[in-house]
């Protein structure tokens, strides 16, 4: 996809991201890199990428009434002057602006934002593996659990079938690509807990740790600012 295309489509994204939200004030995404290397911070759809080196922070405005919003971190990445590069983990399609989401595996601060007088949803999901350490929080005493937390060592323990290098830990469903892990949509396989699933649960129980995991979907009321921390 060229330059022209990426800003066309971004535009028109705003454009209905602003339709949706009906106006209102905007909401803060304040995201910090705690780690001692630094990490590529990445946010679709709105946001796009920027490099955070240890203590950096970034700070986001996203609409009211935006759908499906993913916050991440990229490591190991090398992009030229005009922002083309890789990444070892969570590249988003070889752009330091990522329009895309990433690749797996990666860790994911998941959100919806509702409307004024609405309720947002957010998550940290490992359903498509871990590269990183994070803690999302919202600033509300009206969420029903204001920080959620993924700090164990994942890459260190991660069972071999899973390991992705020296860097990350892959899911189940991209290391093995069977039903019982992916739980695709008109399958006759049972999506429950696996023991793959269950080594992610055991050691973040405040993450997703496969698709049907709906409880590790937290809620605040809409308004709420949020922040987002690499290797809290």
């Amino acid at each position: 996809m060229d330059s022209l295309s990426i800003i066309s489509r971004s535009i028109l994204l705003l454009i209905v991201i602003s339709c949706i939200s009906g106006g209102g004030a905007a909401t803060k995404f304040t995201v910090k890199s705690n780690c001692p290397n630094p990490v590529w911070a990445a946010a679709t759809p709105v946001g796009g990428g920027r490099q955070l080196n240890r203590g950096d922070v970034w700070e986001i405005d996203i609409p009211p009434g935006t759908p499906s919003g993913r916050v991440w971190g990229r490591t190991g990445c090398n992009f030229d002057p005009n922002g083309n590069g890789r990444c070892e983990t969570g590249d988003c399609g070889g752009v330091l602006q990522c329009v895309n989401s990433g690749e797996k595996p990666f860790t994911i601060a998941e959100f919806t934002l509702g409307p004024a007088g609405g309720q947002d949803s957010y998550d940290v999901s490992l359903v498509d593996g871990f590269n990183l350490g994070m803690e999302f929080a919202g600033d509300s005493d009206g969420c029903n659990q204001r920080t959620l937390r993924c700090t164990a060592d994942i890459v260190g323990q991660c069972p071999a079938q899973l390991k992705a290098g020296n860097n990350a830990c892959k899911d189940p469903c991209t290391a093995f690509g069977r039903d019982e892990y992916c739980c695709p949509e008109g399958s006759t396989v049972p999506c429950v807990p696996t023991d793959y699933s269950k080594f992610f649960k055991e050691r973040c129980p405040d993450a997703y740790s496969y698709p049907k995991d709906d409880t590790a979907t937290k809620s605040c009321p809409a308004g709420t600012n949020y922040s987002v921390t690499f290797c809290p």
